[in-house]
């Protein structure tokens, strides 16, 4: 049986067709790379406003019971920027050392990177990951921490995700 993950690529102009959703094709193909099972993606392309970003989270979380959802773009200071807030108000817990992880990445590449505000955090037995909205930075920022979401899915109750060793190895203490 598939896993069930989403992508919800937050652009204004996406959402009207004026952009592709490059973004979030982005999160989906690096997901194809690094899962070495079945999955089923979840897609798609809201605007930039909170409520519509928070309610799209809850549908793909409780009702098409995604494990894992990634949200691209929205994380940044400027005003239309709400994505955070809008995860923050559907999540249980948050847990904000991946945006400390994805933004120690690209400080690497960028100094404006101290800018986003990407975040994660818990619906039930849902990991929700804010990423930015640039196709690179994306892959540079799932490279950082995804090593580490195979575990916390399972420490909260969802699927066993396996990757494929050659591009991330997902870690999990001896006795998981």
């Amino acid at each position: 049986m598939a896993v069930h993950i989403g992508i919800i690529n937050v652009s204004d102009r996406a959402s009207v067709g004026v952009y592709e959703p490059t973004p979030g094709k982005e999160v989906q193909e690096f997901l194809n790379e690094c899962l070495s099972h079945d999955w089923a993606c979840e897609f798609a392309v809201i605007a930039d406003e909170k409520a519509l970003i928070s309610a799209e989270v809850i549908r793909m979380a409780d009702i098409n019971n995604c494990c894992l959802i990634f949200t691209t773009g929205g994380t940044g200071p400027a005003k239309r920027d709400v994505t955070p807030e809008a995860t923050e108000a559907v999540c249980d817990k948050m847990l904000p050392g991946f945006g400390e992880a994805m933004r120690q990445e690209s400080l690497k590449f960028v100094p404006t990177a101290i800018l986003s505000r990407q975040t994660a955090g818990i619906r039930k037995s849902c990991l929700i990951v804010n990423l930015p909205g640039k196709p690179k930075a994306i892959r540079e920022c799932m490279g950082a921490v995804f090593s580490a979401i195979p575990y916390c899915v399972d420490l909260i109750g969802g699927p066993r995700l396996e990757t494929n060793p050659e591009i991330i190895k997902a870690f999990r203490p001896r006795k998981a």
